[in-house]
């Protein structure tokens, strides 16, 4: 991180421009990129000013604080940016596709039985099973759009389901019903 810090009215003092810099270092764990700080220290009369300007990842973030002592203001001016920072992060992890947040999800424990209680089921099918072979399933599969189909095996009376698969074979599911 580039930390630049300047004085305004009058020369400032070392600690000043050694707190604000480590104070400011703290700050790198919301940042993915490099990062530009820019730190402006003043004082009038009995008041202090602090102002940061931090540019990264394209975006920039200003804060600006006024107190008794330089160290509040800067305290207060590092905690601002800090909340900026994390409102940014979490849009940035609100924003994420959908694929990407529900395999996040899925790897925490607790979270799975959550997951399970929040599904629902949308729509409910009823269907006939036609007797038919397998050869007749992969023909109608064929002559559809649909990508499976359950049926009785002629043969055997079980239920079976053939599915196409995506390098283009079908699989067979039987049942012992």
């Amino acid at each position: 991180m580039k930390i630049s810090v300047t004085f305004r009215n009058g020369e400032g003092e070392n600690w000043q421009k050694v707190y604000a810099e480590e104070r400011i270092v703290k700050l790198k764990r919301y940042l993915d990129m490099p990062a530009e700080a820019h730190i402006i220290l003043s004082t009038e009369k009995f008041r202090s000013f602090a102002e940061i300007n931090l540019s990264a990842n394209g975006s920039n973030v200003n804060a600006k604080e006024e107190a008794k002592d330089m160290h509040l203001a800067i305290d207060s001016c590092i905690e601002k940016i800090e909340k900026q920072l994390k409102k940014q992060k979490e849009k940035v992890r609100e924003h994420k596709p959908r694929s990407i947040r529900h395999a996040e999800e899925k790897t925490g424990e607790g979270e799975e039985e959550e997951e399970l209680a929040t599904n629902k089921i949308v729509e409910t099918r009823k269907i006939v099973l036609k007797p038919m072979s397998l050869d007749e399933a992969i023909m109608e599969i064929e002559g559809s759009k649909t990508h499976f189909i359950i049926y009785r095996d002629s043969s055997s009376e079980n239920v079976s389901l053939v599915y196409r698969r995506d390098d283009g074979n079908y699989a067979l599911i039987e049942t012992n019903s």
